[in-house]
């Protein structure tokens, strides 16, 4: 394949992804696509059969790009408790949604998941992605709890759920101009930590203790 002819494939990628993220699969027409990149439909289906290998192909493209980046990033050093490695995990995802917004957009459409319903591929690349989003926030949740900073009672696996849907809908909050997601963030976090951190300390702290005796009573305080 020419470089001239990888260029027009990708130019047509490179636009598909903008009409899909803003108009949506089903109401992006291939004519459309065809005035944006300059590309008569003929040449388009030289690339492509059809419209949904376009979709697919920008899937594709998201989960070898993307799942790399996640993987560095899981792997790098960090001497911060797990508890802070949430809160650090859930400013990567952010900022990873928001420099490939475009790409994320087709995540949260619906399409994606009608199509995976009867495309195994489509199925196997939102699986690989979404595994990978939770695995991160859950390898942050048992450093956790093997460092003490989080509660060793709670499932790792479901918290991540937790924690990963709190943070996507951040996503689809700024995504659709629903709400200033900025303005959210700090009760986001500060809510993750009180459903996360290990108080096993703090309550053993604060059981009552006898500190006088009244009408033959104990009066109880709390420490």
């Amino acid at each position: 394949m020419t470089k001239t002819t990888l260029k027009k494939k990708d130019a047509i990628l490179q636009a598909a992804t903008f009409l899909f993220a803003r108009k949506g699969y089903k109401d992006t027409a291939m004519g459309e696509l065809s005035r944006m990149t300059g590309a008569a439909e003929g040449t388009i289906f030289y690339h492509f059969k059809n419209k949904q290998e376009i979709f697919l192909t920008i899937l594709r493209n998201l989960k070898e790009d993307i799942l790399p980046e996640f993987e560095r990033y899981r792997k790098a050093e960090s001497e911060k408790t797990g508890l802070d490695m949430v809160e650090e995990t859930i400013g990567f995802y952010l900022y990873m949604t928001k420099s490939r917004e475009d790409l994320f957009s087709l995540l949260h459409q619906r399409y994606a998941y009608e199509l995976a319903e009867t495309n195994p591929e489509c199925r196997d690349i939102l699986e690989a992605i979404y595994v990978c989003f939770i695995d991160i926030f859950e390898r942050a949740i048992d450093t956790g709890q093997r460092d003490g900073s989080i509660d060793p009672a709670i499932t790792a696996r479901k918290s991540a759920l937790i924690v990963f849907s709190l943070a996507d809908s951040m996503v689809r909050f700024r995504m659709n101009n629903l709400y200033d997601v900025g303005a959210l963030y700090s009760e986001m976090i500060a809510s993750c930590r009180r459903m996360l951190e290990n108080r096993g300390g703090m309550q053993e702290r604060q059981k009552p203790q006898a500190t006088a005796i009244k009408d033959g009573s104990e009066v109880q305080r709390t420490a």
